[in-house]
């Protein structure tokens, strides 16, 4: 059985019994009538791109004993990917049938992503990227009658305030879903505000978004499910004795009557439709035609019902006609409690290390769509190996795949297509920099196992290897490099052959332990790069008496607790200053930005009974721990960095780090296997705790973009139920960063991952890293989160950076870290043959871009065309307008004509015309239906044009997306 239709869904729904008209869009919307209700049936197939089976298993039919479905069956609606590969196997007389049907409006796309992603764990990038892949090939195919204008997000668990701007941005009219707070939904049924106008940023303020909720969701009305998957009564006509027209068109209009006193206007939205329906599309259209034509008929006598076939789009058009007003939305719908006892707050972390797969997934992603503009890579290959990195990457925003939510066999398909995308992504970067560099016989490979100090390439030893690094951000960046080695001595040079400082690490312990580990390099050579985009620093041994690369152990282990001398340990740099007690072996104090605090960071347990991979749930509040003593502890000083080792448990252990210039402490965390008893699971979470009287207020970022002020035990429109589950239900998605303050301090911990995180005491940061559960939630998955990798439970290793500062500074150096965090260079190793017979080709640098200006996408768009992304990161209170001038990167792409599209590449500027809405209050309500446009003149120019025609002006927080046709 499946519970609350877990899964998701489709984009595309279709309008059926309507005359052929040669309009697309709107214009082909059925009339309505202004004196009536108005029932808009929507028929959709709802399809996952992978969760109880792969992919390709719902694609072709395969493994119906997990899940019937095969949705090459079904055309209604399905998900951008699942069309794409539909199409892909159609002849061109069926293709010529669906043009038609679009062409004519018969047939809408909504949505127009790759996927329906996930709202809580994906970061903005990866969510833009995918949009922009869908709604290309919609595009592409389709033309202007194929661009959806409406967002679906009908099964997400929570919906973000990013997602909504991102739809407003690229010029969607608004959007609707079905998931909501049980109390929050309560409220808004008695007030009739299940629709709302979401103002989407701070920042921008012309980003609005009218927002819907389904009255129930999106399955069938109760009752009136004619698919071959249910088994309610069909509608029976004709002189059959079992005639059943007059009791289910009585049982249809009531609950229309129910639905149509829970809105504002004359208009209700019905689904007809679910997860993977539509196979035998016959069965539903008839019965369907005969709902439609026997409620109309009852117009004759009286009934104020007339029932339509429609979609999103169409029934948003109807409601933009009625010029209501509706009340405001600010932040977002996070967390989701379904019932008391059940918060969807877990799926924030599960499956920690396939969400930092997909990060290394969209690092390469923008690694080799730079890379590959830089280079003019043209092969079939190499555009077949990109596009493949660009669709799996879009499958992995799926909201389950991000989330964690699916079964064990389908996260290991999810873990093989993108390994095969990111390997194609390697082999394609590496034929640019092969192109790009002086290293034309270079291997530029990659070691994806770096996290456990693995690399195959220096696996015996590190003599005679170039490393490549490649930076993807706008501006010169430093950052350590860190290399597996044997402990051997070594020496690094740049490509001037000027000698870098570096030393040797040792690997901690319990990373040599993994028994999975694959190497017997036992220390990481760590050096310091400066990056405008590409350099290479050349790797070779070296006697003793030519450089000592080894550090100072200033501490070494004990043996327990209770042998730690009295007193304290110092670690610092020039920048910062660690104090961590003696004999508990934990961090005390810190400083730095001229601040002073007290900080304690250890880890948590919490044994919970029947959480699953969507639901966190404690079992009771009195079991939750956290180790403050007896933690073993090594410090390593070095001249670069200074490392301390510690060791909490046999399943925990941290490394903390330090390095000169750089301003923030880098926890790295190892965790795993962790133990379960028989009947109750273990999540774990690290546990920051200061002084800063945060008194209950916290922020938290929303898909890596602007901050949330969160208050705990509160929401912005209802009075959450918390006494069950007082601490699932303070739980928020942490894609980049967490903080809190007071008048004086500033706290904030960043991530390498999306993760759940939460403030449950004043001056307490908490965020969750790993789960190891026993049984299911209850929510459809079907098996519980009990992840195992090479024969034994899950082990996990990730990174989480603290800043301290104070409460008066800008948080740009926080956003400035994000970005180095979330795109860090990438290396590339190569054997250091000595040829240098081609000389490297000039990469452009964007170092004269504003310093709060972020290179968010450089791509190939089309064969001749250049897609480029720039975003200002900085929010209204932290910075400023910023201009610049683009036409040398222009130029260096042998540019011939710039114009500016909507955020995601497909649609001119200056063709956006959005609905505009009106707000509850707001004073402003005209008779006739308003629309927006752009608020600046869009960008457009040629080669002809003097410099100052390219000058580009961005407000906080905005995006301004280009496309350059070259040569």
């Amino acid at each position: 059985m499946k519970f609350l239709g877990i899964v998701l869904c489709v984009a595309f729904l279709a309008l059926q019994a309507k005359s052929a008209q040669a309009v697309c869009g709107y214009e082909s919307c059925h009339e309505t009538k202004s004196n009536m209700i108005n029932i808009h049936l929507v028929p959709h197939s709802h399809d996952d791109v992978g969760w109880l089976k792969t992919v390709d298993q719902y694609y072709y039919g395969h493994r119906n004993n997990i899940q019937h479905a095969g949705v090459q069956y079904i055309i209604d609606t399905v998900e951008t990917s699942f069309f794409s590969k539909w199409w892909d196997e159609k002849s061109e007389t069926m293709r010529a049938i669906v043009k038609m049907l679009v062409n004519e409006g018969r047939l809408q796309f909504i949505n127009g992503a790759w996927s329906m992603n996930d709202e809580a764990a994906v970061n903005y990038q990866s969510v833009i990227d995918q949009f922009t892949v869908g709604l290309k090939f919609l595009d592409d195919t389709f033309g202007v009658c194929g661009r959806p204008r409406v967002g679906w997000q009908i099964d997400p668990f929570g919906h973000s305030r990013e997602q909504a701007s991102i739809y407003a941005q690229m010029g969607f009219d608004g959007e609707f879903f079905s998931r909501m707070d049980h109390n929050d939904k309560g409220r808004r049924m008695n007030d009739l505000a299940l629709e709302m106008i979401w103002d989407a940023s701070e920042s921008l303020s012309q980003v609005k978004l009218f927002t819907g909720l389904l009255y129930t969701f999106y399955w069938d009305t109760p009752g009136f499910c004619f698919d071959v998957h249910c088994s309610d009564d069909p509608i029976i006509d004709s002189d059959s004795y079992d005639n059943n027209v007059k009791s289910r068109v009585d049982d249809f209009i009531a609950y229309a009557a129910q639905v149509a006193e829970k809105f504002r206007t004359n208009h209700i939205m019905i689904p007809m439709g679910g997860d993977f329906q539509y196979e035998d599309a016959e069965v539903n259209y008839k019965n369907m035609d005969k709902l439609i034509k026997y409620v109309n008929e009852r117009q004759s006598s009286g009934s104020k019902y007339n029932i339509i076939y429609s979609t999103p789009t169409c029934y948003l058009n109807s409601v933009h006609k009625s010029v209501q007003s509706y009340p405001n939305k600010t932040l977002d719908f996070f967390p989701y409690g379904s019932d008391t006892n059940s918060f969807w707050t877990g799926y924030y972390t599960s499956r920690p290390t396939q969400k930092r797969f997909e990060r290394d997934g969209n690092h390469i992603l923008q690694v080799t769509k730079q890379l590959s503009a830089f280079a003019e890579l043209s092969s079939t290959q190499q555009k077949e190996d990109l596009e493949y990195l660009r669709e799996i990457m879009g499958v992995m925003q799926h909201h389950d795949a991000i989330t964690g939510t699916e079964k064990q066999h389908v996260s290991d398909d999810y873990d093989r297509i993108l390994y095969d995308a990111i390997v194609g992504g390697v082999k394609t970067a590496g034929d640019a920099l092969r192109k790009l560099t002086n290293l034309p016989n270079g291997e530029f490979e990659s070691c994806l196992q770096l996290n456990i100090s693995e690399c195959a390439f220096t696996k015996d030893g590190a003599d005679n290897v170039v490393v490549t690094l490649y930076n993807a951000l706008a501006h010169t960046t430093k950052q350590y490099v860190r290399v597996p080695v044997k402990n051997e001595n070594y020496q690094v040079t740049d490509e001037k052959g000027r000698v870098v400082a570096s030393e040797l690490i040792p690997v901690p312990a319990e990373v040599l332990a993994l028994e999975f580990r694959d190497s017997d390099t036992q220390h990481e050579l760590v050096f310091k790069a400066s990056v405008d985009k590409i350099a290479s620093y050349y790797i070779k041994k070296v006697d003793s008496k030519e450089s000592s690369n080894v550090v100072k152990v200033i501490s070494q282990p004990k043996a327990n607790a209770e042998t730690y001398d009295d007193g304290e340990t110092i670690v610092q740099t020039s920048l910062i200053k660690l104090v961590l007690d003696n004999k508990t072996g934990l961090l005390k104090r810190v400083e730095m930005n001229g601040v002073s605090e007290n900080i304690e960071q250890s880890y948590g347990l919490y044994r919970t009974y029947d959480s699953g991979a969507y639901v966190f749930r404690q079992y009771n509040q009195g079991d939750f721990v956290i180790q403050e003593d007896g933690v073993e502890f090594t410090v390593y000083d070095g001249a670069l960095v200074k490392e301390v080792h510690q060791r909490f448990s046999e399943y925990i252990s941290q490394v903390i780090r330090i390095s000169e210039d750089k301003p923030y402490v880098e926890f790295e965390w190892l965790v795993g296997p962790i133990p379960v008893e028989e009947e109750f699971g273990t999540e774990v979470v690290t546990v920051f705790s200061s002084e800063i009287a945060s008194n209950g207020v916290f922020y938290t970022d929303s898909n890596g973009r602007e901050l949330i002020r969160r208050e705990k035990d509160k929401r912005e429109d209802f009075t959450p139920e918390l006494a069950v589950q007082p601490t699932s239900g303070n739980y928020y998605p942490i894609t980049s960063r967490i903080a809190l303050q007071d008048s004086k301090k500033r706290l904030a911990i960043l991530n390498d991952r999306a993760q759940g995180g939460t403030s449950m005491k004043d001056g307490q940061i908490e965020l969750m890293l790993h789960r190891r559960l026993v049984r299911d939630d209850g929510y459809g998955v079907g098996e519980a989160l009990n992840e195992e990798k090479y024969g034994q439970p899950m082990i996990a290793r990730g990174k989480v950076f603290l800043i301290l500062n104070a409460a008066d500074e800008s948080t740009s150096a926080e956003r400035e870290a994000e970005k180095e965090f979330h795109l860090p260079l990438w290396k590339f190793f190569s054997k250091n043959s000595g040829s240098t017979t081609a000389a490297a080709k000039s990469v452009p640098s964007f170092d004269d871009f504003p310093k709060s200006v972020h290179l968010l996408t450089l791509e190939p768009f089309n064969d001749d065309e250049i897609l480029l992304r720039v975003e200002n990161f900085k929010n209204h209170i932290e910075g400023k307008v910023v201009s610049f001038n683009i036409r040398p990167i222009f130029d260096y792409l042998n540019g011939v004509e710039i114009r500016e599209t909507t955020l995601d590449g497909n649609m001119p500027l200056s063709d956006m015309k959005q609905f505009k809405f009106h707000a509850e209050g707001s004073g402003i309500r005209g008779s006739e239906p308003e629309y927006y446009t752009s608020s600046h003149k869009p960008l457009s120019a040629n080669q002809t044009q003097d410099a100052g025609e390219f000058a580009v002006t961005l407000y906080a927080m905005q995006i301004r997306t280009f496309i350059i046709k070259h040569e």
